[in-house]
């Protein structure tokens, strides 16, 4: 028999239904994800780290779990809460079942909870500390744990908590682009895009000095998406504001905001965040619409930008910003995951036109 589990939000409601086979407590804001297929790799977004993730589509796993569509070396999520779960996936690629892998990863997860109504309360009060336990003994403590956990809670640590350690160079092909990329818990699908260019891709820790940065004289700098408040990390503004003067840059996500922070514009935390894969975003350069894939809580201020900055795109659900450039430098930035893994393919294209506006060799 399943072990009991619930969620625990912390303005006091309160969500049953059943655990998996790892007992235990997750603590972290909750948030919603509103793609239909896409778990593995949502499961394993960097970007995901200190949060309990509900699907909102109903049934998951039914495909099971590849490896290949894993955007980090394990679960970055808190925790998980699905509807209804699939233990016999039907998919020629699955190496395991869905249940089985979040045992392993040790990641608390709730199942059989109404996720329509956790989405609702989620959309009401927006993004909340929550606690997700599941057993016996994690249930009798989660209510008073939460309490105590809600009086230090904080995003600082979570992007040390993904981000590299250490020094990575990951070879391109002769005579591609030498990429400085300053890891903020960067996803596996924006080293593939780069590559996919031909770049050679020097992988560098989030508090790089501008000196190591600029180390082996790099012809750009990409800033990846990663958790957490950009605002957590002054050191890593400082060192984008000092050297936007003399390289291209790109930012992804966080790396947007913090480029946006480098040069004098604000942010602010969304009530409940863009997360999914179905987002629509003019364009405002070519006047298209496209469908992108967001995963983020916090978002750059328009109104704040400098003179400096051009908007490029917005958010059409919400008119919020989603992306800018330089007006005279090779500098820009998008809100969204033009990799998008998962999610819809209308904004790979962006990686490329940012090499060919920065005059960079590409394959």
């Amino acid at each position: 028999m399943p072990p009991s589990a619930a969620l625990f939000l912390a303005d006091g409601s309160r969500f049953d239904g059943h655990g998996l086979g790892f007992a235990g407590t997750a603590f972290g804001e909750a948030v919603f994800f509103t793609g239909m297929t896409g778990y593995e790799e949502a499961l394993t977004d960097p970007s995901y780290a200190g949060q309990i993730l509900t699907f909102t589509y109903p049934m998951i796993g039914n495909y099971g779990i590849s490896g290949s569509a894993a955007q980090y070396g394990r679960a970055c999520v808190a925790g998980a809460v699905v509807k209804q779960i699939a233990h016999r996936p039907s998919h020629h690629l699955a190496r395991t079942d869905l249940p089985g892998w979040l045992n392993a990863q040790e990641v608390p997860t709730l199942v059989g909870a109404d996720t329509r109504a956790i989405t609702i309360a989620l959309r009401e009060h927006g993004t909340i500390w929550a606690a997700l336990a599941v057993g016996e003994e994690a249930l009798k403590a989660a209510e008073g744990r939460l309490v105590e956990f809600v009086r230090t809670a904080t995003t600082q640590g979570l992007v040390a908590s993904v981000a590299t350690k250490r020094r990575t160079l990951l070879e391109g092909v002769p005579g591609g682009a030498r990429v400085a990329l300053i890891d903020c818990g960067v996803k596996r699908a924006v080293l593939r895009e780069l590559q996919a260019l031909g770049a050679e891709i020097t992988v560098l820790p989030y508090d790089a000095t501008a000196q190591e940065v600029l180390a082996g004289d790099p012809d750009a700098i990409v800033v990846s998406p990663g958790p957490g408040d950009p605002t957590d990390l002054p050191q890593t503004v400082e060192v984008l504001r000092e050297i936007s003067e003399s390289k291209p840059i790109f930012g992804v996500c966080l790396g947007h905001q913090l480029l946006a922070l480098a040069h004098g514009a604000r942010t602010y935390k969304l009530p409940y965040g863009h997360r999914g894969g179905n987002q629509p975003v003019k364009d405002l350069t070519a006047g298209d619409v496209i469908v992108t894939a967001h995963n983020h809580g916090y978002a750059v201020d328009a109104s704040s930008l400098p003179a400096e900055l051009e908007a490029t795109m917005i958010n059409l659900n919400d008119g919020t910003n989603e992306g800018f450039r330089h007006r005279t430098r090779p500098i820009a930035a998008v809100q969204f995951h033009p990799e998008a893994s998962p999610g819809p393919f209308d904004a790979r294209r962006l990686f490329a036109e940012w090499f060919e506006s920065a005059g960079l060799p590409r394959r």
